[in-house]
């Protein structure tokens, strides 16, 4: 470990404080160590051997974040509540807002092991069934989520599903608008106001409501080992809420490759591997959604444009924080260049030059 990653460790967690917090709940142990699983691109967590227990630690990023944007009690909330649905979650564990313990509120849940396919597929999965089957529990999961009775599970009040569409254009580009008051000094991107008006102008109303996870991806889902393909958890709720179930697909497709796609805007967060011809296409996908949820995917470059325009934000906001200090992550220096590409691509898909 460098004497900057260390800094950033001891800035994210207080060994002692956390032990004794642990002990004081769940007893005291002799096995016990933490380390800082740096995959992940914007709330923190960390592993934690706690005696016989593997244990994951949710808390946000040290430092000024803009608002609601790494709200970890709200995922775990909704987590908890969906503890005894169809949807596949690790177990949770605590929760905790007392900042004198890490600084932060966190929470605490039980370790699923498996594989997150990031940059490539896991050997066992390279067979045409296999790669099949990816896909299809990567869609079927999403359309439990979807399916959710979320009334029945305690979340009637976790959001406003009226006008959710609407308010992710205009929360979005708040959430620019608060990255920009730092990292315009830098450079400007004048693209993604062309954007942001263009998803404005073109916003569908009376949506379905459903919950929605709102960063549902392939390296946001867990599969367990061994073959056919199972999805054995769903991580990353952070920005789950009640709206409209389409933007969720939406954003899962402007991350999916079919053949022949452009090279992706921002390779450290594209997989490319699922372009190869077993793997199903972004239509295949659509109709498999529509065939499970009833749902037609209508408005398609409104929902794909608006992804983008989501990851162009969150990735201007990774840059403030890299610009005033707050991580140590290297990917956020790199969307000083990423985010202008992302305003390209979403201009392509808003002009139908990036089809579904």
């Amino acid at each position: 470990m460098t004497d900057d990653e260390r800094d950033y460790f001891e800035r994210l967690v207080d060994q002692n404080a956390l032990r004794e917090y642990l002990a004081d709940r769940l007893g005291a142990v002799e096995d016990y160590a933490v380390r800082h699983h740096e995959e992940g691109h914007s709330n923190e967590t960390l592993f934690v051997t706690w005696g016989d227990r593997e244990l994951v630690v949710r808390r946000p990023p040290p430092g000024e974040t803009a608002d609601t944007a790494h709200d970890v009690l709200r995922e775990y909330r909704v987590m908890d509540a969906l503890q005894d649905t169809a949807v596949p979650l690790p177990t949770t564990v605590l929760a905790c807002e007392d900042h004198a313990v890490l600084g932060s509120d966190f929470y605490v849940m039980e370790r699923v092991e498996g594989d997150v396919l990031r940059e490539s597929e896991p050997d066992r999965f390279g067979t045409a069934d296999a790669r099949r089957g990816v896909g299809e529990e990567l869609v079927d999961t999403l359309a439990a989520i979807h399916a959710v009775d979320y009334e029945a599970v305690g979340l009637g009040e976790f959001g406003r599903p009226a006008g959710y569409t609407e308010r992710q254009v205009e929360r979005w580009t708040k959430q620019l608008d608060w990255a920009f008051g730092r990292t315009a000094d830098e450079r400007a991107v004048p693209e993604l106001r062309e954007v942001g008006d263009w998803l404005a102008d073109e916003c569908p109303t009376d949506r379905e409501r459903a919950l929605v996870h709102g960063d549902y991806k392939l390296d946001n889902v867990l599969f367990a080992p061994g073959t056919p393909p199972e999805l054995a958890a769903v991580l990353d709720w952070e920005m789950a809420t009640l709206g409209d179930p389409l933007a969720d697909l939406g954003w899962m497709l402007s991350y999916w490759r079919d053949p022949g796609d452009p090279d992706p805007a921002t390779p450290e967060l594209t997989a490319t591997f699922m372009a190869a011809e077993e793997y199903p296409t972004r239509r295949e996908l659509v109709e498999r959604y529509e065939r499970a949820t009833g749902i037609e995917y209508d408005h398609d470059r409104f929902y794909r444009a608006l992804a983008v325009y989501k990851l162009a934000a969150l990735g201007e906001m990774f840059y403030r924080r890299y610009l005033e200090g707050n991580s140590d992550d290297p990917l956020y220096p790199k969307m000083e260049r990423r985010v202008p590409d992302l305003a390209e691509r979403a201009l392509r898909i808003i002009d139908g030059d990036e089809p579904l």
